[in-house]
């Protein structure tokens, strides 16, 4: 194959099926196979570009939220039975903090349920770090719908935040060992976060200011009655969308509210951005191409949910484990098969330029 970046929304709609598959299990074995897809996949084709370098900071937030999690359910979380690691001072609480607990035994049935909860939080967590480490932000943007400029705006800002975030973080940091100040620990920290703050939200302010003095969002006349047409289906379409997330991603959902509604979602949203496509007009240089690559991109990562859906809907064990009585987990082989199909991108898909590598 050629050597080309692959289409930005390609690594998007991958990086979303994944995390939502994350959301399909609790099993930590499943969890660790897919942050190790993703760290493969991203190891493998992530250009040196300065907002690619935001995933090893997302897997950093990723272990922080594990963290959290567990002393949070030890100082804060449901008493669970099992065996007593240790005993907090506890104290009683009102009548209105029902199910809450301040201190108590800490069992490791409680230590094992909050691991597994944090991992699954910071699995979600890196598979989106890992669309913002392989997908341009300003590709990103050229390939959304120019019926959707104000959208495209807002997305550009807040995807273009973390990478600018991390980028900002090491020129700070250059720039305060220079003058012979603390980069790191508390003092470094107090000192970094509003000029980090700052210099990130002022780089995503001034892309949206390029767009908008480049006229991005040009309109064009469009009658009355298909103007609100189009507002209704996408009004439609977008609550349709909703529904059939929540029916795929709830395994006791009726059966009607999973597939059908996306179906149905996707079929009134097309219909609304063609409605609308007469409005917005706007002129493409070079559009990133569309082909097999992105196909088998797409296709890897909706392998791995189909597979966590189909173990749900057949009961296959091992998804969620138990913890009363408490157990190793056990590793399903259909759902950890389709989870090793998301690393497939790494090797099907084609080597980034020499430019970008």
């Amino acid at each position: 194959m050629r050597p080309r970046p692959l289409h930005p929304l390609a690594w998007w709609v991958w990086a979303l099926t994944l995390g939502a598959t994350a959301l399909r299990t609790t099993n930590p074995i499943l969890l660790a196979l897919l942050i190790g897809s993703t760290w493969l996949v991203v190891a493998a084709r992530r250009p040196q570009a300065p907002w690619a370098r935001s995933f090893g900071a997302f897997l950093r937030f990723g272990l922080a939220i594990v963290v959290v999690r567990i002393v949070l359910q030890m100082l804060f979380g449901q008493r669970l039975p099992g065996h007593v690691l240790f005993t907090l001072p506890h104290g009683d609480l009102p009548s209105w903090a029902a199910g809450v607990t301040l201190g108590g035994p800490v069992t490791t049935e409680a230590i094992v349920t909050a691991f597994d909860e944090g991992l699954q939080l910071a699995t979600l967590l890196v598979c989106i770090g890992a669309a913002n480490s392989l997908a341009s932000p300003s590709r990103l943007l050229r390939a959304v719908p120019s019926v959707l400029y104000e959208l495209g705006v807002v997305v550009t800002v807040a995807l273009s935040f973390a990478p600018q975030t991390v980028t900002t973080i090491a020129d700070v940091r250059d720039a305060r060992r220079l003058r012979g100040r603390p980069s790191r620990g508390l003092r470094g920290l107090r000192g970094m976060a509003v000029p980090v703050l700052e210099g990130a939200l002022e780089r995503s302010l001034e892309l949206a200011a390029s767009m908008d003095s480049r006229g991005y969002g040009r309109r064009g006349c469009v009658p009355a009655r298909r103007r609100r047409a189009g507002q209704a289906a996408t009004l439609v379409g977008a609550l349709a969308v909703m529904v059939g997330v929540f029916g795929v991603l709830e395994s006791g959902a009726p059966r009607v509210l999973g597939i059908p509604m996306l179906a149905l979602g996707a079929v009134l949203l097309a219909a609304s951005l063609r409605a609308s496509s007469a409005s917005a007009t706007r002129s493409s240089y070079r559009p990133d191409p569309w082909r097999s690559p992105e196909w088998m991109t797409v296709v890897s990562g909706a392998a791995a949910l189909a597979a966590l859906v189909i173990a749900g809907r057949l009961g296959i064990d091992g998804l969620h484990p138990a913890y009363s009585p408490l157990r190793a987990p056990s590793l399903p082989v259909l759902p950890a098969i389709g989870v090793l199909c998301a690393s497939l991108p790494a090797f099907l898909t084609p080597v980034l330029p020499a430019a970008a590598t």
